[in-house]
C-alpha cells in the first residue's frame, strides 16, 4: 500500500515545506535516522536510549501563528503571501496546508482593509511606505486571537478607514496592534506596540494552565506537539515533594508553569526558579503565574543564565542548589558557563530540550566532561514537512 502525500499548488516556489512530497512516515524515517547519526555515538558510550520519535496523527494546519510580507499587486491592490525561496518576491497564498485555517483569511484581510484605505506598502530598497508585514497567532485551549500589523513608522494613514474595513473582514480577532518598526531589517518585529482594538494580547491554554501572549512573546507554533514535548519534560524530570527546579531560558514561564501546576495535580509541592534575560518576558511569566495561582510556587528572575549561574551565592540563594534544571536554550544552544555552574550545583537531574540538536549535541560534550550522562534522548515532530527536530534528553549524574 502507498503513503499518502500532500499537494501545494506553490510549494516549488515557497519552499517553505521542503518535504511535503515525502510521505510522512517517511519524513519520520528520515528524522529518527538524522538523530541516530548525531547522537549515535553519544548514545552508545553512556548506554542512553534512543527513543522512538513522536510524530502527528495528521500533519495538517498545526500552525497557531502565520505571517506575511506585504508588496504591490495589481490594478492598485496590495500583494500577500509568501516570499518565494531566495527572494523577496511575493507568492500569493489562497491556503496553507500546514497552517490553523482561521490564520491566512485574516492576513489577506488586512491587505484587503489597506488597499481599501489607500495604505501604501513598505518598498524596502527605498524604506518608504508604511504596511511592511502582519503576524496572526490564533487560539489552541481559547478562541483568541492576536493580529500584530507591522509598520515603517508611528504613522498610519487614514486608520481609521482602514480599521474600519478590517473589523468588516476580521470581526473574530480579539485583539490587533500596531507594532513600529522603522529599522533597515529583515526582522519583522520592531520594539514598539500600539494597540488599536481589544487588550492588546491574547491568552492561550496548554496541560491545563493560561498563558498571556503578546506580539513579541515566545510562545511555540505547534501547541499540539507542545503538549507532548512539555509532558515529556515534565515527566522526565521526576519531580517529587519538595523539589527545587531551574527553569533557564525560560521565557513567558510555560514550562515551568506548567510543571508546577502538574506537580500540584499530584498534591506534590514543588518550587520553580525562572531565569531570562529578556525583561517583557519575565514580566508576563509573573503575570502567567499570577493568573494560575501559581505565584507561591513559581519565581521569575530577569537575568542573562549565564551570568545568573555565575553568582557566587546561587547555591546559598537556594538553599544548596536545585534537584532538576530544564533548560530550552534558543538554536544557538547554551554555553560552556552555563553547564559548569550546572554542573558545580550537582542536580540530580537535567532536562535539555532543544530546537537544535547539532548545538545540543556540543553541549553534551561539556556535561559528560562534568560528570553527567546521557540517558535518554526523545525526538518530537514540531514542523512535520520540514528537516527540523525537536529533542528531550535527560541526563544524571554518573
Amino acid at each position: 500500500m502507498g503513503y499518502k502525500t500532500y499537494n501545494c499548488p506553490i510549494s516549488k516556489k515557497c519552499g517553505g515545506c521542503e518535504w511535503l512530497a515525502v510521505p510522512y512516515p517517511l519524513q519520520l524515517k528520515r528524522k529518527q535516522k538524522a538523530m541516530e547519526e548525531l547522537f549515535g555515538s553519544i548514545v552508545s558510550q553512556d548506554d542512553a536510549k534512543l527513543e522512538p520519535i513522536r510524530g502527528m496523527q495528521t500533519p495538517l494546519a498545526y500552525r497557531h501563528k502565520a505571517a506575511t510580507p506585504f508588496g504591490p499587486g495589481p490594478r492598485g491592490r496590495i500583494r500577500s503571501g509568501f516570499y518565494q525561496a531566495g527572494t523577496h518576491r511575493i507568492v500569493h497564498c489562497d491556503a496553507c496546508l500546514v497552517e490553523d485555517p482561521r490564520c491566512r483569511p485574516l492576513l489577506d484581510a488586512v491587505a484587503h482593509a489597506a488597499s481599501w484605505a489607500g495604505v501604501p506598502t513598505y518598498d524596502e530598497d527605498r524604506c518608504t511606505g508604511v504596511l511592511r508585514h502582519a503576524v496572526v497567532r490564533v487560539g489552541y485551549g481559547t478562541d483568541e486571537s492576536l493580529l500584530t500589523i507591522v509598520t515603517n513608522g508611528d504613522r498610519l494613514p487614514r486608520a481609521q478607514k482602514f480599521l474600519r474595513e478590517l473589523q468588516r473582514n476580521a470581526s473574530d480577532v480579539t485583539s490587533v496592534v500596531q507594532n513600529v518598526n522603522a529599522r533597515r531589517t529583515n526582522a519583522i518585529l520592531g520594539f514598539r506596540n500600539v494597540t488599536l482594538w481589544g487588550p492588546g494580547v491574547m491568552h492561550d491554554r496548554l496541560l491545563g494552565c493560561t498563558f498571556e501572549i503578546g506580539p513579541s512573546s515566545f510562545y511555540q507554533t505547534n501547541p499540539m506537539q507542545t503538549e507532548v514535548l512539555y509532558r515529556l519534560a515534565i515527566d522526565a524530570a521526576q519531580l517529587t515533594q519538595g523539589a527545587r527546579v531551574l527553569d533557564a531560558y525560560c521565557g513567558t514561564g510555560t514550562i515551568g508553569i506548567c510543571a508546577a501546576h502538574a506537580a500540584q495535580q499530584q498534591g506534590i509541592d514543588i518550587s520553580v526558579v525562572g531565569v531570562d534575560q529578556v525583561h517583557n518576558a519575565i514580566s508576563c511569566a509573573r503575570r502567567n503565574a499570577d493568573a494560575n495561582g501559581l505565584q507561591g510556587s513559581c519565581r521569575f528572575v530577569c537575568a542573562d543564565a549565564t551570568e545568573y549561574m555565575a553568582r557566587s551565592d546561587i547555591s546559598e540563594a537556594h538553599e544548596g542548589g536545585f534537584d532538576a534544571v530544564i533548560l530550552d536554550p534558543p538554536r544557538a544552544g547554551s554555553t560552556r558557563e552555563f553547564l559548569e555552574g550546572v554542573a558545580a550545583l550537582a542536580p540530580e537531574r537535567v532536562v535539555y530540550i532543544s530546537c537544535n540538536p547539532t548545538t545540543q549535541a556540543r553541549d553534551f560534550r561539556t556535561l559528560r566532561q562534568n560528570g553527567y550522562r546521557l540517558v535518554s534522548l526523545q525526538p518530537v515532530d514540531m514542523f512535520p514537512h520540514t528537516k527540523h527536530v525537536e529533542t528531550v534528553a535527560v541526563l544524571d549524574m554518573r
